[in-house]
């Protein structure tokens, strides 16, 4: 194990802070260690983020822009962008009344709650998809009663917005619980007993508190679900310029052997990653700083 010492830390408002710790591995074990990691980054993600990009611009800038402005690639765009604005506001809205829930309220059946928002976490994405086939496919529970009414859910929109929202909903309830479990009720509580009702302390108590982790579990939210193939390409049925997002347009055109428009279109979405990192950087620094301020002004 490595070495390390105990360094009293000073007294802060008459409290001591927990001591740090000062690594003492020899120079050679950190510079190994760094190495190794900055070896496995390049290799399993800088590498293959630029072989996306090359690919994509391989045949140059025009045959780039024409892969992603043909009908097909402006379908699947379209219907990616439909998708998430319906699943990511749902998942919103149901995130807030989770966590809202499960942080502020003590109920049985608490942990069931928390089990179940899991779920998908726990589920393969195809199985997922594959139980919205049982149900509403023509040979499902519901597929003769839908057919009868002229209703289609499978390979249509319905369908992949049902894998979409399934498969996460858990980004936005599971970053705002353990953010509202530390802030604690003593302010809405506060709220309620100055004669707010219950909607003005979410929106004027609530909302505030909790922007910074809502708008870090929205982004994630909004990534998995431009970026879902597993759920989506079992409920899809593959309908090009019909059922067709953007990853289930990329593996056709790869199969296809159209290698460059395959990559032109997935450099949207290693785009769409690079600014979910970034995002993802931004919020982690302002939650963290958020919560050295919460620390601060709590210190019991």
């Amino acid at each position: 194990m490595a070495a390390s010492v105990a360094v009293p830390r000073p007294r802060f408002n008459g409290k001591t802070h927990p001591p740090a710790r000062v690594d003492t591995e020899p120079l050679w074990v950190r510079w190994l260690l760094t190495g190794l990691a900055l070896a496995f980054l390049t290799g399993f993600l800088l590498i293959p983020l630029a072989t996306v990009f090359s690919l994509a611009f391989s045949k140059g800038i025009a045959a780039y822009f024409d892969a992603l402005t043909e009908p097909m690639a402006f379908a699947a765009i379209k219907l990616t962008l439909l998708v998430a604005a319906i699943a990511v506001p749902l998942n919103l809205i149901f995130g807030i009344a989770a966590a809202w829930a499960i942080a502020k309220f003590e109920f049985s059946g608490k942990s069931v709650l928390i089990t179940l928002i899991d779920l998908p976490f726990s589920v393969s994405p195809v199985v997922s998809g594959l139980i919205y086939v049982l149900l509403f496919g023509l040979q499902g529970w519901l597929g003769p009663w839908l057919a009868a009414h002229d209703i289609q859910i499978i390979f249509a929109v319905p369908g992949i917005v049902l894998a979409t929202i399934f498969v996460t909903f858990p980004f936005v309830a599971r970053e705002l619980i353990p953010l509202m479990q530390a802030q604690g009720t003593e302010e809405e509580e506060a709220a309620l007993v100055l004669g707010a009702s219950g909607l003005q302390t979410v929106w004027r108590v609530t909302l505030p508190n909790i922007k910074w982790g809502l708008l870090y579990g929205v982004i994630l939210c909004n990534a998995r679900a431009m970026g879902e193939f597993g759920a989506v390409s079992v409920v899809s049925g593959h309908i090009r310029g019909l059922t067709n997002t953007l990853p289930l347009h990329v593996e056709i055109l790869y199969n296809e052997y159209n290698s460059a428009a395959a990559f032109a279109v997935a450099s949207l979405l290693a785009f769409l990653a690079l600014l979910t990192l970034a995002a993802k950087s931004f919020l982690e620094w302002r939650l963290k700083e958020q919560f050295t301020t919460q620390q601060q002004e709590n210190p019991s």
